[in-house]
């Protein structure tokens, strides 16, 4: 690379805010959603002095930003498949003669609704309602207990409880946005990546949520493996392989099949909004998705933190660690919520030992609960946090897996009609199946956490479960691996009485919160 010669400059720059008398190193433009990088190379001749000082080779040089804001991009308004085509480019969209799906590798389809951020998958030409899937993966749970039809497994009841539970029953208005009698194509398809064919739908599932099928995963980027869909993680998809087994999504984008039994893939839920749903605001990217009419509030403050919806963001603690995500609102009163991403020191994760002593199950006294309720709170949390969390909280010790239900996590049986061992703690972990305990982003913002849950495997032992980067669950094989070390995503109840002072709830503004 050549060096080139930069020259104070000797009027202003209106443009972006530079003062006359400074060198312009470099001018651009951007959007909101933007970040750019640069690398400053800068090279010296060995005569540069201008301190006088003997010339001991020592110089500073001071770097300034300067922006204005530009003009605002205008705002489609609109119905939300009208808005979402219109502004996609014709070559980012394929009509099959049913469904108009977008294609590409990162379209502007992004949309936040109910705390969460979707991609909108494709719109129906004849009922123009939009099909949309979660960018990232909610939880992570085994599909069924053998079986590959969705209508029977564990997966689509999870997706369609709506106790506090299940990920339907922390949905916002879901009568008023979604469809709530869509028919799922859950037809088996044992094709290779590629075979882009629409199913004949010989097996239909009618209900709220669901998954995508092989299909439609497909649909999205020509049968590639580098389309939108493809989140870096890996995921189950509607469609059946064959009797026992299940199509996922590989972390790569390719596709793969497993038993649903004793599999622990992430769940990336999908819904249809109602033709009548409205976007009135955004651009449809990550950074400024589109919102939609009657789920984009503003003017928050005053709020009880206890009224909203799984997934919002919030500012809490100090330090580097303070953003969490709301799980749910288990105890009727409070609100439940966990670290966004695993606890850092200095940027980095830090990892402990659940029990150096092999002790799986959960408490204030294992390595990892004595953590949490001591050190975590005096030196991460700090003391202006600290009376916002409930004295003492009920953390639920089930036993799942080897085909057994999510329900079992925290209750005796798949009828509710108790509760499993638990105990109290101010501290703890997620649980398996719990809303939040999946993965929600790729790379260097997440990590191989602890959760609570103990898991049955094959041949009757029981190990401890953890979420890896994939967003697959795994379970300690042998009891040493309880000292191994692992991410930590610390999960407390916030007391009823917290209310919220700024914010929209994303994860680019989230709330502000204080004590009523």
């Amino acid at each position: 690379m050549t060096p080139e010669t930069y020259n104070e400059e000797t009027s202003e720059n209106t443009y972006t805010g530079r003062p006359s008398g400074e060198m312009s190193l470099y001018t651009s433009s951007m959007n909101s959603s933007e970040s750019n990088r640069y690398r400053l190379r800068m090279w010296v001749d060995e005569d540069y002095n201008p301190q006088g000082d003997g010339g001991n080779l020592e110089f500073s040089v001071q770097i300034n930003v300067y922006g204005k804001d530009g003009d605002k991009m205008p705002v489609a308004t609109g119905p939300a498949s009208e808005v979402l085509l219109s502004n996609i480019p014709e070559d980012n969209q394929y009509d099959d003669g049913t469904d108009t799906f977008i294609t590409g590798e990162d379209p502007n389809n992004y949309i936040w609704y109910s705390g969460k951020l979707w991609r909108a998958v494709s719109v129906n030409n004849e009922a123009k309602t939009t099909k949309l899937v979660t960018q990232w993966n909610e939880s992570v749970i085994e599909f069924s207990s053998g079986n590959s039809a969705f209508e029977e497994s564990y997966m689509k009841e999870w997706l369609n409880d709506t106790s506090v539970d299940g990920f339907l029953g922390n949905l916002r208005d879901p009568d008023k946005f979604i469809v709530t009698d869509s028919v799922w194509d859950a037809t088996m398809d044992d094709r290779d990546l590629g075979s882009i064919t629409r199913p004949n739908a010989t097996t239909t599932v009618t209900d709220a949520v669901g998954l995508l099928n092989m299909y439609e995963y497909q649909s999205s980027n020509n049968g590639g493996t580098n389309g939108y869909l493809n989140n870096g993680l890996q995921w189950w998809t509607l469609t059946p392989y064959g009797t026992y087994d299940v199509c996922y999504i590989k972390s790569t984008g390719a596709t793969g099949y497993q038993n649903s039994s004793y599999i622990y893939y992430g769940i990336r839920p999908s819904i249809n909004l109602k033709s009548g749903v409205r976007i009135i605001d955004g651009i449809g990217t990550e950074n400024d998705p589109y919102r939609l009419e009657g789920d984009s509030d503003t003017n928050l403050s005053g709020t009880l933190l206890s009224s909203r919806y799984s997934g919002e963001y919030i500012t809490f603690g100090v330090g580097e660690n303070n953003l969490f995500r709301i799980v749910s609102h288990e105890d009727g009163t409070g609100t439940k919520i966990v670290s966004a991403e695993p606890l850092k020191d200095y940027g980095v994760f830090k990892t402990i030992a659940f029990d150096t002593n092999y002790n799986s199950d959960y408490s204030s006294m294992t390595t990892i609960g004595t953590f949490l309720n001591e050190e975590y709170l005096t030196s991460y949390v700090g003391n202006d946090y600290i009376n916002f969390i409930e004295d003492s909280t009920t953390w639920y010790l089930g036993k799942v897996g080897d085909g057994r239900s999510y329900k079992l996590a925290k209750y005796i049986d798949t009828n509710m009609s108790g509760y499993a061992d638990s105990i109290e703690a101010k501290i703890g972990l997620l649980r398996y199946g719990e809303l939040m305990s999946g993965q929600s982003d790729i790379g260097d913002s997440n990590g191989v956490y602890w959760m609570l849950t103990k898991v049955y495997a094959r041949g009757g032992s029981i190990g401890l479960s953890y979420i890896n980067e994939y967003s697959i669950m795994s379970a300690t094989v042998y009891i040493g691996d309880i000292a191994t070390k692992r991410n930590i995503r610390p999960s407390l109840n916030l007391k009823s009485n917290v209310v919220i002072t700024s914010g929209t709830g994303t994860k680019s503004d989230p709330f502000e919160i204080e004590l009523q």
